[in-house]
């Protein structure tokens, strides 16, 4: 009993140590952080999380680039932006559909920040998946925009990191990649191609000390999700954006968000594929 007692008090204590010791780490990581004037590229900054997650930036007084196709949206984001305190935010309008002018652009962002740290791919559409499944040219713009297109980015930007020996990639995915549904499966199977090749660069561009981190949101209410009915599970994209500023600080590898969609999808993902097929999701 008395011994049981000990080696409890001892477990509780190391317990609080350690915690104590991964606060103050955080807090470390995140002095270093914000003391440094990162420079910030921002792909999709019109989007409702990535808007968000570039006020997080330009609270810490960083340098931005913001890509985008509207530039009407475009212009009033970098205003904001620099109305919350950014140092420096410059702007380039184009259709990410556009791979050729990838070169360019990453050119363009690097001579006018004077460099590149932390990259955020968050563009993206939610197609119609009956429309899609109904006609190949539109599914193939739907994976042309969702896939191939932050593949081309991923590319010169992986590449230029590794020169460099340094960097942050985050890439919005999305839980849809975890398991094909009927539902959205030309959209899952986009953000499937995400995730797989971002665990490839990963394990590739961890040697030359690039992270590269895999945001898996869930249920989001923004503008592209308008149409379809929220439940409980749906949350803003503040929520996202806090979770994305958080990745980044700290270096993560994967990160669902909210985080109670890891536990979702490892559910949805051992269900048999025989009991799946029945399921209407």
């Amino acid at each position: 009993m008395k011994k049981n007692l000990i080696i409890g008090g001892v477990a509780a204590i190391a317990a609080a140590v350690i915690t104590k010791s991964n606060i103050e780490k955080s807090r470390a990581i995140r002095r270093d952080f914000v003391k440094t004037r990162h420079k910030v590229l921002i792909v999709g900054a019109t989007s409702a999380i990535a808007q968000e997650t570039a006020k997080r930036f330009a609270e810490e007084g960083n340098d931005l680039f913001l890509v985008a196709r509207n530039e009407a949206n475009l212009n009033a984001v970098a205003d904001d932006l620099r109305a919350r305190g950014a140092n420096k935010v410059e702007t380039a309008v184009l259709d990410l559909n556009e791979l050729s002018e990838h070169t360019g652009l990453l050119e363009q962002v690097t001579q006018s920040l004077g460099g590149l740290d932390i990259a955020l791919i968050a563009h993206g559409t939610l197609g119609d998946q009956e429309a899609s499944q109904s006609d190949f040219d539109i599914a193939r713009q739907e994976l042309k925009t969702n896939f191939l297109s932050i593949v081309s980015l991923l590319t010169l930007i992986a590449n230029q990191f590794e020169a460099q020996k340094s960097g942050v990639i985050a890439v919005v995915s999305s839980v849809a990649g975890d398991r094909g549904r009927g539902s959205n499966y030309v959209y899952g199977a986009a953000k499937a191609g995400v995730t797989t090749f971002l665990q490839g660069l990963r394990n590739r561009l961890s040697k030359a000390g690039v992270t590269v981190i895999t945001i898996k949101p869930g249920f989001v209410d923004t503008p592209m999700t308008a149409h379809i009915e929220k439940g409980p599970l749906f949350v803003g994209p503040d929520v996202i954006a806090t979770g994305i500023y958080q990745a980044i600080l700290n270096k993560q590898d994967v990160v669902y968000l909210p985080v109670f969609w890891f536990g979702i999808m490892s559910v949805i993902r051992h269900i048999p594929e025989g009991i799946f097929k029945r399921l209407s999701l």
